[in-house]
């Protein structure tokens, strides 16, 4: 696919998605949402990337759906709308289950599906000048891009609810008060230090990043024994790998080990 909302740049094992469509506020329409899962299933299969990094150009990260396409299909807003989550949804999906950890850098304000995307990341990044809200229900819809999955688990049902139905602001220190992000640094700053922290991640255990991220999505489903069974099949999967041996050899070495995502 020929990107045009999406720039992706891959290098030291970090996957760069930027959303370029500053002047549109990187709004969501039918383009950018297929684009989304293109790049998430090319992150997916390509054994080079061991980290992705969510950033955006320009003064926000997202708006979110891209409200004048919706008011452009009339009638045929349903359809249109299926359509566009049909997309998000793949991207989101695909994020989630990867072996690759996921970093969103949100500069700006994340709106609706903009913050769901964000927030649907393994790690969360925000400018001290950042603004978070869902926004749906404010024009008639309902929060999509798998928010109403992860914003239980990151800041608890309560506080979900208050933000989904009363479509309150919330500002970058009150979005780490309430445990939305894991990190406020300065403006000038984001960039820099969410590409140090994908660069960290890249250099990790990929492969048992992916058991973590797959063994979280299901601790709210399982039983106990169930949720032990899991982790039981998962680190003794782990310990066969490449990594997991050189993990073992670099801890009675006395030295950091050397990782390769293998």
């Amino acid at each position: 696919m020929n990107l045009e909302r999406i720039r992706m740049d891959i290098a030291d094992g970090v996957a760069e998605l930027t959303l370029v469509r500053p002047e549109g506020a990187n709004a969501i329409d039918l383009r950018a949402s297929e684009e989304l899962a293109e790049v998430a299933l090319l992150c997916d299969q390509h054994c080079e990337v061991r980290a992705v990094l969510l950033r955006a150009e320009g003064p926000m990260f997202s708006a979110g759906g891209d409200v004048r396409s919706f008011r452009d299909a009339g009638d045929d807003i349903p359809a249109l709308l299926k359509r566009i989550t049909l997309g998000l949804h793949v991207a989101v999906s695909r994020f989630a289950r990867m072996d690759a950890p996921v970093i969103a850098a949100v500069g700006g304000t994340a709106a609706g599906g903009g913050m769901s995307l964000a927030c649907s990341a393994d790690i969360v990044l925000a400018s001290d000048t950042a603004r978070f809200t869902m926004a749906y229900t404010r024009i008639g819809l309902v929060p999509d891009g798998g928010s109403t999955f992860f914003l239980p688990r990151r800041i608890g049902l309560a506080r979900t609810r208050d933000l989904m139905l009363r479509n309150r602001v919330l500002s970058a220190a009150e979005a780490l008060d309430w445990g939305l992000i894991e990190q406020v640094v300065p403006a000038a700053e984001l960039d820099v230090e969410a590409r140090k922290v994908a660069r960290e991640l890249a250099a990790g255990p990929t492969r048992a990043f992916g058991e973590v991220k797959r063994l979280l999505l299901g601790t709210y489903n399982s039983g106990l024994e169930t949720q032990m069974e899991m982790e039981t099949r998962a680190i003794s999967a782990m310990g066969g790998t490449d990594d997991g041996k050189e993990g073992l050899r670099a801890f009675f070495e006395k030295r950091p080990p050397a990782f390769r995502g293998r």
